[in-house]
């Protein structure tokens, strides 16, 4: 182990786990999570930095670790492996180096200050990591030596950083430790947030205007086609021919024997031939005493059943056995669907001991006779056929087309449907058939000049593919997209309808009338600012709570018009369990806040006071080779 280069601070902790210097925090990204997919390697060459601040430099290496670390940590937000050059336009390596530089005047300070820590801290942080420990358990020079190795790290360099991490954090933590929220602060973000308000609330709906809205007119449906005429547009296509040999298309005609069907009902005769069943819950004892006495206090009044569950530990939860059949119950079956309505019996017995059991609900006998069942079998026994019988064709339809058949020469001689239709991942109009997932990858992929290729359906099916030539966007005409047209039309009309009647309703309830007396309002809890109204935007509650008492709003969303009127407000209250809840978060987070902070402003006034410089060539270039 590398000797410290600064004086020892032998009443520094022994562990630390605030220190966040890249380094530690790269490697034990490395160990526990891999650096998937991207290669560790040292950056050679004449180049040892890509900048500095004060003494204390930041190495290439730093840099590229910590970016490959970082790069990892966002891939698995996304669920996928992001490039360099992905990771670097959600500005990630702008992070990455405001991280460094913040490190690196904390470092520079420490180092001025004269701020280390000892070997012996410093072995005692070894110690607890287990990525070094052997297999007894302890730390082990060999492993960690290998560990390091691994990763392209040397001791010295290694605890070099994790030197600078833990006097980092005794830095960080004198800075901004002791920092507690101001109680005017705690008070007025408290009252703030903790403030409730009653409202009442009139939702103008279509139902309740004065007169009904008339029907959109061919010339108003003509007029706003035109001046929308984007919302109508088709956007580029790609022309795609396809031949598809699809179970629906050929089930129909596959012929399924009776005797075949009977045998396919008596294979699934337990979903045609259901059992009286009963709902129950099995509470078990450990003896048939403890049983029995349970069984007395529930009969004599003096317990629930919900309380003996509640007295052995238990959820009903967890003693929910479910609908049961009569057999399934065992020796207590009897005695359960003797119950003529939901009630307890017991003790009996069970595989858990003695046991009480409440029967909660009967169900009822069900039977569907093979004559009943018949049509779906079919239906299922012939999808079953289609399937395997386009399967056998599969590998003739591939050679076929290997061999220069066209996609019209197999539905000729295959029973293949040919269709010829317009695909655009955007349009809400493509063939059905492309909703299937093979197929929209397949239709997504093509290109002019491909050679046609089979895709297998979800349902079992298969489909040939060809691109013909692409669409440009063009307007769909209007007597294809009327109806949708007529809908904004009307649509608009019923908001603009519906804002008038608001504007005339807000007018009478300033004039004196009340809300109530313009329709059927709805009176409501106080909220708070958290709350939220079912069946409104957000920016209602947000209205509600820059109201003064007694004032009235009009609030209008996409489909949602309606007035709001505060009632009443109820101010924090700091004595219920809630409201200490809250003011405890409230203290908690916001001297986390006032620290970050306070460290950001120390950062930030060390690096000035140090100096900076950045050699962005260098940078350039590590950010080069990571995207190699």
């Amino acid at each position: 182990m590398a000797k410290a280069a600064k004086h020892d601070d032998d009443e520094a902790p022994k562990k630390s786990k605030k220190g966040n210097h890249v380094l530690s925090l790269v490697l034990l990204a490395m160990i526990v999570g891999g650096l998937g997919g991207y290669g560790v390697t040292n950056f050679g060459g004449g180049v040892t930095k890509i900048g500095s601040v004060g003494d204390r430099e930041i190495t290439v290496n730093e840099y590229a670790r910590t970016m490959r670390a970082e790069a990892n940590q966002l891939s698995k937000q996304f669920g996928t492996q992001l490039t360099m050059e992905q990771v670097r336009a959600f500005g990630l390596d702008q992070k990455v180096l405001q991280t460094l530089v913040s490190g690196a005047a904390l470092d520079n300070e420490a180092d001025r200050i004269g701020l280390s820590v000892g070997d012996d801290v410093l072995k005692s942080q070894l110690s607890t990591n287990q990525a070094f420990q052997g297999v007894s358990g302890a730390f082990d020079p060999q492993t960690y030596r290998d560990v390091l190795q691994r990763n392209n790290l040397t001791e010295s360099e290694y605890e070099k950083g994790l030197r600078s991490d833990m006097a980092r954090s005794l830095l960080q933590g004198a800075v901004t430790g002791g920092v507690v929220t101001p109680k005017p602060l705690t008070d007025a973000i408290f009252a703030w947030a903790g403030e409730k308000r009653g409202y009442t609330l009139l939702r103008l709906t279509e139902a309740g205007l004065p007169t009904p809205l008339p029907a959109p007119t061919e010339a108003e449906i003509k007029a706003w086609y035109d001046a929308h005429l984007t919302d109508y547009t088709r956007p580029e296509a790609k022309r795609i021919t396809y031949a598809a040999l699809l179970p629906k298309d050929i089930a129909g005609k596959i012929t399924i024997s009776d005797d075949d069907l009977k045998k396919a009902y008596e294979a699934k005769k337990d979903e045609y031939v259901v059992p009286e069943k009963r709902l129950v819950e099995r509470l078990a004892f450990a003896t048939e005493e403890e049983a029995k006495a349970a069984k007395d206090r529930l009969d004599k009044g003096e317990a629930t059943f919900e309380g003996l569950v509640a007295d052995r530990k238990l959820q009903l939860t967890d003693v929910d056995i479910g609908d049961v059949s009569k057999t399934e119950l065992g020796a207590a079956g009897d005695a359960v669907f003797g119950l003529a309505e939901p009630g307890v019996v017991g003790p009996l017995p069970s595989a858990l001991g003695p046991a009480l059991f409440r029967m909660n609900g009967i169900l009822a006998a069900q039977e569907k006779t093979f004559d009943q069942a018949k049509a779906e079998l079919l239906t299922a026994a012939q999808e079953t056929a289609a399937r395997k019988e386009i399967s056998a064709k599969s590998e003739a339809i591939d050679d076929a087309l290997a061999g220069g058949a066209t996609l019209q020469d197999l539905a000729k001689e295959q029973g293949m449907v040919l269709v010829t239709t317009d695909y655009a991942p955007a349009a809400d109009d493509n063939d059905p058939l492309t909703q299937d997932a093979a197929v929209q990858a397949a239709a997504d992929k093509l290109a002019e000049g491909d050679f046609a290729e089979t895709v297998a359906t979800a349902d079992g099916g298969i489909v040939a593919l060809q691109m013909d030539e692409m669409v440009p966007a063009a307007p769909r005409p209007l007597d294809k997209v009327k109806d949708k047209v007529a809908a904004a039309v009307r649509s608009d009309a019923l908001a603009k309808a519906l804002a008038t009647r608001g504007d005339a309703v807000l007018a009478a309830v300033k004039g004196g009338a009340s809300l109530a007396s313009q329709g059927i309002a709805e009176r409501s809890a106080p909220i708070d600012r958290q709350g939220t109204v079912e069946g409104a935007p957000p920016a209602l509650v947000e209205t509600l709570f820059k109201l003064a008492p007694g004032e009235v709003q009009l609030v209008q969303d996409k489909d949602f018009v309606a007035l709001i009127q505060l009632n009443d407000v109820v101010a924090a209250d700091p004595a219920g369990q809630d409201g200490k809840a809250l003011q405890e978060a409230i203290q908690i987070n916001a001297a986390k806040a006032i620290s970050a902070d306070i460290l950001a402003l120390y950062t930030q006034s060390l690096t000035t006071e140090a100096g900076i410089t950045l050699d962005q060539s260098a940078i350039n270039a590590v950010n080069s080779q990571l995207g190699n």
